[in-house]
């Protein structure tokens, strides 16, 4: 999310809070993405992607919006194992960022802070956007207690 009121490091330590939980989805599959592009205004497009191992792991959905870049995947590919994934925060001006990154936009003032979304496999699923959230869906063990 973006934080314009929040602490000074608040999206930065979203990202890599939610690096840390995508670390976990090596084993993973692809179950389905979903991209909404909107013909109005493409600061309204999202993309979300599904994640799951099966029922011994809590299943796992990226959503990403304010969308900057998509790059294209195959459409029509089945759910797919996953290689490799990350989630990289990319600053404002004038902090750098990762090399990697370099190029990958044009950079300006304006550009807010951003997350890199990348995962690897049959399917690749690369994208941009200023505003992530990573929700996991609780362990059997963990619904199974009553609050």
């Amino acid at each position: 999310m973006v934080d314009e009121h929040g602490a000074p490091d608040a999206f930065k330590n979203r990202c890599t809070n939610a690096a840390l939980t995508l670390e976990s989805c090596i084993s993973y599959f692809i179950e389905r993405i979903s991209l909404n592009e909107s013909n109005e205004d493409p600061k309204d497009n999202t993309l979300d992607v599904w994640l799951r191992e099966g029922p011994w792991k809590p299943d796992v959905v990226i959503s990403l919006s304010n969308l900057h870049s998509v790059r294209p995947w195959e459409p029509g590919l089945g759910s797919s194992f996953i290689d490799g994934i990350s989630l990289v925060h990319l600053p404002k001006l004038p902090l750098p960022w990762p090399a990697e990154a370099v190029g990958r936009l044009d950079r300006s003032e304006d550009l807010p802070e951003l997350v890199w979304l990348r995962i690897t496999g049959p399917i690749e699923v690369d994208a941009v956007a200023a505003i992530v959230t990573v929700y996991r869906a609780q362990s059997d063990d963990a619904a199974s207690v009553l609050r």
